[in-house]
């Protein structure tokens, strides 16, 4: 067996590869031009553009389904921003902080546990009082003298977890500054986050939105050409592939980033193959295993509203004893509201979620139909879209965003 084993990674060591510079397609590469964003780079480098004068930007929140180029897009115009404030000797600053990691910014006081050190300082993980953490970080702004623009990505994450304080705090760090001055840019995949959270909170923000739509099948294959010509060596794309590797991404969800990871698995498999040619068939293959991983990952990046909904989805079918029986919106939302006492949650209302019940029928989470009632109206029966063998995977990424046991 170490024999044939030998002989495999000496043949694949020797093949030639498909690949140029697989690192364009991963999820953390960043390139140099954006496609089909112009306007929303345009849109946030106006909204930001005060900071370079020294005056205050809006606190500005940008929403849009993953893979809709809302974290590159920022990330982009905020380096062309710094590039003109180094230039002009401007004092300006931006921190990004991913606030979904755990142990990062999963809580208040370890985000602003994490602000402190990227301003080169350190407070202990844990015992000291929020508020003082708070003092710590006021105190290091104002002495800095900086702008500071602080990147919440994923901030929904944060703010279900920690509460709605923590944006309160932030929004009104201002009033207790002399020196310096803070500006807050959210990104969230959960276009109601905002709707959800408490007035006073809301009205505190006075923020500017900005919402990214989905790619559609064009901008998909130009992004995708692009990213080949840089991604593959040259002739190793057989004709159709980009093409069709967009149509499926556009018809499915619009998201860039699957697309760009599905182009990636398709040369992955020809390169396992040791065929000079990644084909149609190879982008097949890609998709059904990609298929495979889709709904834990649509799960996955679900606010946690959503999952909520879905879990009471799941102990409703329970309680019928049955995963494969169908039930209606009412017994859900009883569920529902048990499930949000218990895990500290705002229970939303029943109309809103029955929208949400209406966007998992969408996503092919769940099969929703509307039926008559007669007399009693129109309801929803509602069955289970996931395949049986990922029910209890769909069941443990919940109980773990929601700290279920």
């Amino acid at each position: 067996m170490s024999e044939n084993l030998s002989k495999f990674f000496e043949a694949f060591v020797d093949s030639s590869s498909v690949f140029k510079n697989k690192r364009v397609l991963q999820s953390d590469y960043s390139p140099d031009s954006l496609q089909h964003r112009d306007e929303q780079i345009g849109q946030i480098a106006r909204i930001m553009a005060p900071s370079l004068r020294m005056e205050k930007p809006s606190n500005l929140f940008i929403y849009g389904k993953t893979g809709t180029g809302k974290t590159v897009t920022v990330k982009h115009t905020l380096t062309e921003l710094l590039g003109v404030a180094k230039s002009r000797g401007l004092p300006i600053v931006t921190i990004y902080v991913n606030c979904k990691l755990k142990r990062v910014a999963d809580t208040e006081y370890r985000l602003i546990a994490n602000l402190i050190s990227e301003l080169g300082s350190d407070v202990p993980s844990t015992g000291l009082p929020t508020d003082e953490v708070y003092k710590i970080f006021y105190s290091l702004v104002d002495k800095k003298k900086l702008l500071f623009i602080v990147v919440l990505d994923e901030i929904d994450h944060l703010v279900r977890k920690a509460g709605d304080d923590v944006l309160y705090n932030l929004t009104r760090i201002n009033s207790e500054l002399k020196n310096s001055i803070v500006s807050i840019l959210g990104i969230s995949n959960d276009l109601m986050f905002v709707d959800n959270i408490d007035p006073r909170v809301k009205s505190s923000l006075g923020e500017e939105e900005l919402v990214f739509s989905p790619y559609d099948a064009k901008q998909l294959k130009d992004i995708l050409f692009e990213r080949s010509k840089i991604a593959f060596i040259d002739g190793s794309l057989q004709q159709g592939v980009v093409e069709k590797c967009a149509a499926i991404a556009a018809r499915e969800h619009g998201d860039a980033r699957r697309a760009i990871d599905l182009l990636r698995v398709a040369g992955e498999l020809a390169e396992r193959e040791m065929a000079n040619t990644i084909n149609i068939e190879h982008l097949d293959h890609a998709l059904s295993t990609l298929e495979r991983d889709r709904i834990l990952d649509i799960i996955k990046t679900q606010p946690v509203q959503f999952q909520t909904t879905l879990y009471s989805i799941f102990l409703a079918l329970r309680n019928q004893e049955k995963l494969d029986a169908s039930i209606f919106t009412g017994s859900v939302y009883s569920i529902y509201q048990d499930v949000c006492k218990q895990t500290g949650l705002r229970a939303l209302t029943l109309r809103r979620v029955s929208d949400i019940i209406a966007e998992l029928n969408t996503l092919g989470i769940i099969n929703a139909n509307v039926i008559s009632k007669g007399r009693g109206g129109r309801m929803r029966e509602i069955r289970l879209g996931i395949p049986e063998s990922l029910h209890d995977k769909t069941l443990n990424i919940i109980k773990s965003t929601l700290e279920l046991n």
